[in-house]
Order: structure tokens, then C-alpha cells, then sequence
């Protein structure tokens, strides 16, 4: 697949993503990740220092899958919904079937009341896998601007 090719296919791959999250359906975000994958978000401020601590840290599809069933049964907390702006995709690596990359993104959080507020801003660094039909996240690492994380962070990024 030529590196053109492989944009297209980042690209539309953050795009559904983000269209999933925004439209509420949860129980179709696990899909996104290879069986395996990671799913974590952290600040630009651990990720600098390599730190591990994640504000929420999936480390295989099982557990996205078990997060969504935790928001839709036991979690409580404000209805919302999100609206993602993503900037054009960066390739930053090629190995084989596996595709580094980089976009930058805000999020919008639209509240019951509609009230809407800048929600969070910062950078998707994801491995994404071409080896299947459709490509697929082997990892995605969420690293926000931010060190202040408002506590109603319960919908995925």
C-alpha cells in the first residue's frame, strides 16, 4: 500500500472513530482496537517523563468492552455527549502492516442543558494495524494538553 494510501486509511479510521464516539455508540468503540490493543490516556506532562500512570488505561479490547458496560450500567455521571475537530493526520512511521501516526484534536463536551465548553485539546498517537480488512488500532495513546482533567471524564476520547 503506498503512503498515500495509508493517509486515506488513517484517516478515515479517526474519522469513524470520532463519529462513534459523538454519536453515542459506545458499544461499537471497542471495535476500532485489534484483541490486544492499548487504549490509554495520560498529560503531555507523564508522557514527557515516560510515566506510565494513565487517567484511564484499557490494555485489551476486553477491557474497553467491560468500560462501556460499566458507563451504560454502574457509572454515574452527567449526561453528554462530545464533538471531536481532528486535524489532518501526520504519518510518522511505516513498519510492514503497522502505520505510526499523529493528529492533533479538541473536544467539545455538549452538556444536557446545551451548554457546550472546550472540553480537552491534545494529540492522538496511535499504531494502527492494515493487516485485517479494515485497519485497526494496536495502540492509541491519548495524550492531552492539559494536566487539569475535569473529573467527568467518563466518555472515551
Amino acid at each position: 500500500m503506498a503512503r498515500l494510501d495509508h493517509h486515506g486509511a488513517v484517516s478515515n479510521l479517526l474519522a469513524e472513530y470520532a463519529a462513534c464516539i459523538d454519536s453515542d455508540d459506545l458499544e461499537a468503540w471497542p471495535a476500532f482496537f485489534t484483541e490486544q490493543a492499548h487504549y490509554r490516556i495520560t498529560t503531555e506532562f507523564n508522557h514527557a517523563r515516560g510515566l506510565p500512570i494513565g487517567i484511564i488505561d484499557a490494555r485489551n479490547r476486553n477491557m474497553m468492552e467491560d468500560r462501556v458496560a460499566s458507563l451504560r450500567q454502574a457509572n454515574i455521571y452527567e449526561p453528554q455527549r462530545y464533538r471531536h475537530i481532528i486535524s489532518a493526520v501526520r504519518i510518522t512511521g511505516n513498519e510492514d502492516r503497522l502505520i505510526q501516526a499523529e493528529a492533533a484534536f479538541m473536544v467539545v463536551r455538549i452538556m444536557i442543558d446545551g451548554s457546550q465548553e472546550l472540553f480537552v485539546t491534545g494529540r492522538y498517537l496511535d499504531q494502527i494495524e492494515l493487516s485485517g480488512e479494515t485497519p485497526l488500532f494496536a495502540e492509541k495513546l491519548v495524550v492531552l494538553d492539559s494536566d487539569k482533567i475535569d473529573t467527568l471524564l467518563a466518555i472515551p476520547l
